[in-house]
């Protein structure tokens, strides 16, 4: 009988667990990244900052977020919150070129927080960011889709991450935002 107990405690805890990450040979600040203007971003320059890093497209049913991300980045900069997205045709719904994405964000939602060029966000040609964001968190940190929300903490690891449906300004998003930045 205890035989069998431990073969199905095994066979549980097979089932159920849940590797190991958060290895953190690098964190996030250690990384850098082309902007839509075509300049490196050291994102050492975000060091003690809270970053919500979202993969976006212009083309996307969730695009509207952008005007969210936009009142975040507006209310909570002063508190140490970076917005930062990432431009991404991954999805097949951005932009051909950094201008036009450039353009759209600024006439259709006068987006100023920062943006990168675009990249590929999963898969073997993701950003290192990205990458390294799996590495860390798991699968849970791979864009399923557009607008796909990483919550980076002050210390540069990955908090929690956010499916697109989340709107950036939910109360889960935003608990979690004044608890790191508080």
């Amino acid at each position: 009988m205890k035989k069998l107990l431990y073969i199905g405690i095994t066979i549980v805890m097979i089932f159920f667990k849940t590797p190991a990450y958060s290895n953190y040979e690098k964190v996030f600040y250690d990384f850098s990244i082309e902007s839509i203007d075509g300049e490196i971003i050291n994102l050492s320059e975000y060091k003690n900052k809270v970053v919500l890093l979202v993969n976006t497209a212009s083309y996307c049913g969730f695009t509207k977020q952008y005007g969210d991300l936009q009142e975040l980045w507006d209310k909570y900069k002063s508190k140490g919150l970076i917005v930062f997205g990432v431009p991404s045709n991954s999805f097949n719904q951005e932009k051909n070129s950094n201008n036009d994405v450039k353009e759209f964000c600024e006439v259709n939602f006068n987006i100023n927080f920062p943006l990168s060029s675009i990249y590929e966000v999963k898969g073997k040609n993701a950003h290192e960011i990205f990458k390294w964001a799996k590495d860390n968190h798991g699968s849970s940190a791979v864009p399923k889709w557009n607008f796909h929300k990483i919550l980076i903490n002050k210390s540069g690891k990955v908090e929690d991450t956010f499916a697109s449906f989340t709107k950036p300004k939910s109360n889960k998003i935003i608990n979690k935002i004044e608890g790191l930045l508080n």
